[in-house]
């Protein structure tokens, strides 16, 4: 195995040197390895959905959707003449539903001006909407299996956990020629992996490292915030296109009380309508709603 760039970063002197680390990782890798469908797979799209998906939700629930999705949308051209309820409807469960918009608008992109191909180096995939460098790092590895600085939060556990274990606010750019110049060129997939599968196994022995990162936000809470009274209308409009602001105000003042909350007033109805509109989950004709 060859490391890219090895020799030129400093290595935290307090912990394991870079050689034992690397064994570390893969050992543990390999005795927790997880077989995950979008795993060892060549197909970019396809580990772009992957990892959209991924973003912020758990591993099991992305699993109930990822087949599904591609099944209905297997390739980009067909997610990019989707209609936007058929994609929304297809991510419910999934949380966050700006995540589907911005990879239908991808898809889009890549359909229109690409060919149906999305790009191939990690510059050119965050241009695409909803792609940052995580993401992008991502489908390099795992689509190209060529090396990138790919960190997420399971990565970014074993590097605190092993390197920085009595240090807090520890950020990505000290991490990064860290996570660098230990992922090697010739098989940055495999590497990436078991980071992932021995990340995922930490965050079940000891306290979240991941809490130690300059980047760590705890994420707010969902039960009665905007947030969720976005998925809620977002949801009713998928179920019934054609309904009318009054009664989807009615239904979503009804979801607040039912859990025990206050209703929700006119104003702050009318400003999550205005956003979800803007945003392109749904449309206002007249005064009705479609997805």
């Amino acid at each position: 195995m060859r490391i890219a760039g090895s020799g030129s970063v400093a290595w935290p002197s307090e912990a394991l040197g870079r050689d034992e680390f690397v064994e570390l990782v893969r050992r543990e890798g390999a005795r927790l390895h997880r077989d995950l469908p979008w795993r060892y797979i060549d197909d970019p799209y396809a580990v772009l959905v992957s990892e959209v998906m991924l973003q912020q939700t758990q591993v099991a629930r992305v699993e109930k959707h990822w087949t599904r999705f591609l099944s209905l949308f297997p390739t980009i051209d067909s997610l990019a003449a989707a209609g936007t309820a058929d994609v929304l409807a297809q991510w419910q469960g999934l949380g966050y539903n700006r995540r589907a918009l911005a990879l239908k608008r991808a898809a889009e992109t890549c359909s229109a001006e690409r060919g149906g191909l999305l790009p191939d180096t990690a510059e050119e995939l965050e241009t695409l909407p909803g792609i940052g460098p995580a993401t992008a790092a991502g489908v390099m590895a795992f689509a190209y299996n060529r090396p990138s600085v790919y960190i997420e939060t399971n990565v970014r556990t074993v590097f605190l956990h092993e390197l920085f274990p009595d240090r807090d606010k520890v950020s990505d750019r000290e991490l990064a020629p860290l996570v660098a110049s230990t992922c090697p060129e010739d098989d940055a997939r495999a590497w990436y992996y078991a980071l992932l599968d021995y990340g995922a196994h930490l965050k079940t022995l000891v306290a979240n490292p991941s809490r130690r990162s300059a980047h760590y936000a705890r994420q707010s809470a969902f039960e009665g915030s905007r947030r969720q009274k976005r998925a809620e209308l977002v949801r009713v409009v998928l179920a019934e296109p054609g309904i009318g602001a009054d009664e989807l105000a009615e239904r979503l003042d009804a979801f607040e009380r039912a859990a025990g909350r206050d209703g929700v007033d006119a104003a702050t109805f009318e400003s999550i309508v205005a956003d979800l509109v803007s945003e392109g989950f749904f449309r206002r004709e007249g005064g009705a709603f479609f997805a």
